[in-house]
């Protein structure tokens, strides 16, 4: 195998730079706030070096997620080898989105901007590391209503929404602001209500 030559050795530093500052100023700020400005005066470069990369904006937050996408596959791998159930895994799961939340590294992107829509839905990795995803999680979560964990009444794709809902849960952020519990107590019931509700 042969080594890449210097330039595009910099050009892959580059874009990992700026998919790196993408990937943190969506999980600040989202990504109406997020700026193509604030991406290269975070990563230091010339806006027309980041065009070299990506085209727009939206590109640039589908680079993000494939990113996000990939450390999940990888969890999800982890979690393979382990001896849980299905229901353990799924909450180890739940677990590692809230976690990803706390180091901001998930980035929060609006479920209802179309141009955004289309840009993911557009590109290839993203939407094969996606599937991926939603397939091995919703074999989890058939498995977990077949062992009698998660209630077989639901429909499997509800359970797995909501599931992809934990990475961008405002409760965490919110309970976090009040500085009254530690992060380990916060995670450990959001986890719990995502499992079992509010019921006692």
């Amino acid at each position: 195998m042969t080594r890449p030559r210097f330039r595009e050795q910099v050009l892959l530093a580059r874009e990992e730079a700026i998919v790196a500052s993408v990937n943190r100023l969506l999980a600040e700020k989202g990504f109406e706030a997020m700026t193509v400005d604030a991406v290269v005066a975070d990563v230091g470069i010339a806006k027309a070096s980041l065009y070299k990369h990506f085209t727009s904006k939206e590109e640039l937050a589908a680079a993000a997620m494939v990113r996000v996408l990939d450390r999940a596959l990888d969890e999800l791998a982890r979690l393979r080898a382990l001896p849980p159930n299905a229901l353990g895994r799924l909450e180890a799961v739940a677990r590692w989105s809230y976690e990803q939340q706390i180091a901001g590294q998930m980035p929060i992107l609006p479920s209802q901007n179309s141009t955004l829509r289309a840009a993911l839905t557009q590109d290839k990795a993203y939407m094969d590391r996606l599937m991926q995803l939603s397939d091995e999680l919703g074999g989890w979560i058939v498995e977990a209503q077949r062992e009698g964990h998660v209630d077989a009444a639901l429909p499997p794709e509800l359970v797995l929404y909501t599931l992809f809902a934990r990475a961008c849960d405002p409760v965490l952020t919110a309970i976090r602001a009040s500085g009254a519990h530690s992060d380990e107590q916060i995670v450990g019931w959001l986890v719990r209500t995502w499992l079992k509700g509010l019921a006692t």
